[in-house]
């Protein structure tokens, strides 16, 4: 059973180790900045940490962003040993519920580098469409939720 759990002092170091393959790496943010970010330049970042049943399998960080006035799934990474398991599916409909859930969001947002395709691949499987936007150099997208 997958779940998000938030990193505090009891999982962030185990967070910090989990990293994608080389390949993937220029895809997203290192969680060590991720956390930094999160803590100590935005108030409305709010990381999790991926679990599969009690193992720690990924990463993703939520957020609002006050001057767009919208709430987007910021950065997300499932572990290179636990990839095409079917967590990172999982994960990413428990951010949407989350985000719905607890700040009543109609769109939700997230942004990707222009090859990878996995990642499209995976969010527009979810509802995700491009918004024709180019983000800092990204493909963003958007999902509409009633």
């Amino acid at each position: 059973m997958v779940k998000l759990r938030k990193i505090n002092n009891d999982n962030y170091s185990e967070c910090l180790e989990l990293s994608v393959t080389d390949e993937q790496k220029d895809f997203v943010a290192s969680n060590v900045y991720s956390l930094a970010q999160a803590w100590v330049n935005y108030e409305n970042a709010y990381p999790f940490a991926i679990y599969a049943d009690e193992k720690m399998v990924g990463f993703v960080m939520l957020g609002y962003y006050a001057e767009k006035d919208l709430y987007d799934i910021w950065r997300f990474m499932i572990d290179k040993r636990y990839q095409n398991m079917g967590y990172g599916r999982a994960a990413l409909r428990l951010s949407i519920d989350y985000l719905i859930n607890e700040f009543y969001v109609h769109e939700i947002y997230l942004s990707f580098e222009p090859t990878n395709t996995i990642a499209e691949n995976l969010y527009a499987s979810a509802g995700f469409i491009r918004t024709g936007e180019i983000d800092d150099g990204e493909i963003v997208m958007k999902l509409t939720v009633s």
